[in-house]
């Protein structure tokens, strides 16, 4: 198994691509921390990946309330000792033209992907550091993200910031053999697109045709193959990766 006795914390792993991510990873042997906002979601997954044989714990938290984040990350610890993985993937999507959006919506974009992620690596980096091991996964967008057209200012802006926040901290933590990578996926068939095509009107038949006509391997990607290749950098197979953005969108 690739995370053998490895403790991951996944963030907004309620649904989704989170929810993938976290049951990928209890496939390969990692201890999960199911972490959502919503409790019943988190407590859903938690509840799945242990009646498949693994073990797994749920935490309702706000990424965004750094005291909230630092007292789950010192509660991981007390059970488990040690914390090897996180994965930043808490995050929150609503388009609109840049001449309505407002400080409060403009605050959430950056909030839930800027300050979460970056609450959330500030408590992980400290075990980490201290073991000498660690694996920070950010998960973001391309930058616009394919489907949005117009009306992303904010979500684009907090996608850029992750980019950079990644490349930045692996710059930081590299001497301590921690390594931070991001994933920017597109065109995959979660429920944040779907909500997102239905606020345009749109039915998922009509975004699968869009995606056909995109994306040169024809299809809608699903939230595994993000997972996938979460895992790869979860793994000690990616020990020389560090400071990258990966697209997973199904082409260039």
């Amino acid at each position: 198994m690739r995370l053998k006795n490895k403790t991951a914390v996944v963030t907004g792993a309620g649904r989704g691509i989170g929810r993938a991510v976290a049951m990928r990873m209890a496939e390969e042997g990692a201890r999960i921390v199911v972490s959502d906002i919503e409790a019943s979601f988190a407590e859903s997954v938690a509840s799945r990946i242990e009646e498949a044989g693994g073990m797994a714990v749920a935490m309702a938290v706000d990424v965004t309330d750094w005291d909230s984040v630092e007292v789950m990350f010192e509660d991981v610890a007390d059970r488990f000792k040690e914390i090897h993985i996180l994965v930043n993937n808490a995050g929150s999507r609503k388009d609109v033209p840049f001449h309505s959006l407002t400080e409060d919506q403009w605050d959430r974009a950056m909030g839930v992907h800027t300050k979460g992620g970056f609450n959330c690596a500030r408590a992980a980096q400290k075990y980490m550091v201290r073991q000498n091991y660690g694996k920070i996964i950010n998960i973001s967008s391309p930058v616009p993200a394919g489907m949005g057209e117009r009306g992303q200012v904010g979500y684009a802006a907090a996608s850029a910031a992750v980019w950079g926040f990644t490349r930045a901290l692996a710059l930081e933590l590299g001497r301590h053999n921690i390594n931070v990578n991001c994933v920017a996926p597109d065109f995959v068939d979660t429920m944040m697109t779907r909500e997102l095509a239905r606020r345009k009107g749109l039915y998922l038949s009509d975004v699968e045709k869009f995606t056909i006509a995109q994306v040169p391997l024809r299809r809608m990607g699903t939230p595994d193959d993000v997972a996938n290749v979460v895992l790869f950098l979860a793994s000690d197979e990616s020990g020389f990766v560090s400071g990258q953005v990966i697209d997973v969108k199904g082409g260039p």
